[in-house]
């Protein structure tokens, strides 16, 4: 792309790639989306259990961490963050959920209640096409018996669910909003895609947003506007350096404050999660002498046929089911692994098992986000507030003690293991309490830092600002109660809708 494009779009993640694909399928001009990780063309992308290497990985992860969680004990998380094309939706299990209507009409905003979303949701799935994973594990497969009446137990409500989730996988192998936006959006002639290129701060000419400046001084202009779509870590750390924030905050850093929005990276939430794991032979996956072969033929079948164990997306199904039994709605999602996994901190492990894990759905705890300094290399200081709020840990207490129920009325026949850990170092209140307090984690879906009504209008421009939009996880007000990839993806849609019929007006 020679001229200066229409639109630049920052950031080529699960949003960034549907607003750049739906500008141009929209006709709305020439756009040019910049990535700052490498392309995804790496096997490790496009293999579903891929994602075991890929997170932490050096080229295409951030690999952020947060400030010392006080929820916590003072531990610091891990915050996975995909930098590559695909973002991370390259390296996540590829889960794809919605959200509940009440997820939606609960922000308040008439333009994003479930009435307009839903019909969204059913256009994009019409490019990602999610499927029920197939292949799943014998053991994952039973998890549909877990509320059901044979099991003696009594009857759960209809709404609690459990079994094999959808995912968007197309035969095997990953399909990102990449695969299914991006790339058919470059066959027009009209979009740029810039890998390798990493955003300071976006600059102005008057009131508008005129200009992309990368860290190495580069200046790229766009005629019409720009469109942020970073994350809910980059997008704000963005916005702050180019002078949207807590004025007297970006003072202190030597930056000069263009709107004082002391919202900007406030807000900050995540699914807190913790996890059972469970051990013995015959049950799940798990490195073993017994395994041995079937391991070492893993690659070969999956490169014939797209199927296996490294067909897995690790987590292949769950549920959603109340804390605490009552006839409320679910409040909590349960991820199933059907891999041993370690709970001593080491990467590999010997032994067959799964792993069972609580997710609060809606989490009440609020963090933030702030910059520690103007220099664009430098990492945010990212405060995840996991368990400011009592009630989430008293959830989990609850969680806990009811996924064990479940899990032990699921009928899994012959691949049933027992629960090695904590088992019976956690059994009463104040020991789930302190496992949760040791063990908790987050399931990777950071949202609200650019929250729609009090940093982004309802069609997501930025306050302040006269075509500067933000498009992401960030723009929630509130997280979904699930999975945030297929969110993010219809929030990319939103926007893109916005942006062409303003240009339209």
């Amino acid at each position: 792309m020679t001229v200066t494009p229409d639109y630049i779009v920052i950031g080529a993640g699960s949003a960034g790639c549907v607003v750049a694909g739906e500008l141009i399928r929209r006709q709305a001009g020439r756009v040019l989306i910049i990535e700052a990780g490498p392309t995804d063309a790496h096997p490790l992308v496009k293999m579903p259990f891929g994602l075991v290497w890929l997170m932490g990985s050096k080229i295409r992860d951030w690999r952020f961490s947060s400030t010392a969680q006080s929820g916590l004990g003072g531990r610091a998380l891990k915050i996975p963050r995909g930098r590559m094309l695909g973002g991370s939706g390259s390296i996540n299990s590829m889960v794809w959920f919605r959200g509940a209507r009440r997820d939606f009409d609960d922000w308040g905003q008439p333009k994003w209640a479930w009435s307009n979303v839903d019909p969204v949701f059913d256009a994009v799935e019409q490019h990602l096409r999610p499927t029920q994973l197939s292949g799943a594990h014998p053991v994952t497969r039973r998890l549909s018996t877990m509320f059901s009446t044979n099991s003696g137990a009594a009857p759960s409500p209809d709404y609690e669910s459990a079994g094999v989730f959808n995912y968007n996988l197309h035969k095997g192998r990953r399909w990102s909003a990449a695969d299914a936006f991006l790339r058919p959006a470059q066959a027009s002639g009209h979009l740029q895609v810039l890998t390798g290129c990493s955003v300071d701060r976006i600059a102005f000419q008057g009131d508008r947003a005129d200009r992309v400046i990368l860290t190495d001084g580069t200046q790229l202009r766009a005629h019409k506007g720009i469109i942020l779509s970073a994350g809910s870590i980059g997008s704000p750390a963005i916005a702050m350096r180019s002078g949207f924030g807590d004025a007297s905050q970006l003072r202190a850093l030597g930056i000069d404050p263009r709107h004082d929005l002391a919202d900007v990276g406030r807000n900050l939430h995540d699914h807190p999660s913790v996890g059972l794991y469970f051990s013995g032979p015959n049950s799940g996956y798990g490195l073993t002498l017994g395994q041995s072969l079937a391991w070492a033929m893993a690659p070969l079948r999956y490169a014939a046929t797209g199927t296996g164990r490294l067909a897995s997306p690790t987590v292949e199904g769950g549920a959603f089911f109340n804390a605490r039994g009552t006839s409320a709605e679910p409040d909590v999602q349960s991820h199933f692994i059907p891999f041993k996994l370690g709970w001593t901190g080491a990467r590999y492990t010997y032994g067959q098992g799964y792993f069972a894990d609580v997710c609060l759905c809606r989490p009440k705890s609020r963090g933030a986000l702030r910059l520690e300094s103007a220099d664009p290399q430098a990492a945010p200081l990212i405060d995840l507030g996991i368990l400011q709020d009592p009630s989430d840990l008293d959830t989990l207490v609850a969680g806990i003690k009811r996924l064990r129920q479940l899990l032990d009325r699921s009928d899994f026949g012959p691949y049933r293991a027992p629960e090695a850990h904590p088992a019976a170092s956690a059994q009463t209140d104040d020991a789930i309490r302190r496992y949760i307090v040791q063990t908790c984690a987050t399931a990777y879906h950071p949202v609200g830092t650019m929250a729609i009504g009090t940093v982004v209008s309802p069609e997501l421009k930025l306050t302040g600002s006269n075509n500067l939009w933000v498009a992401d996880a960030s723009v929630m007000p509130s997280v979904t109660s699930a999975n945030t990839n297929a969110p993010s993806m219809m929030i990319g849609w939103r926007a893109a809708d916005f942006i062409n019929q303003e240009a339209a007006a």
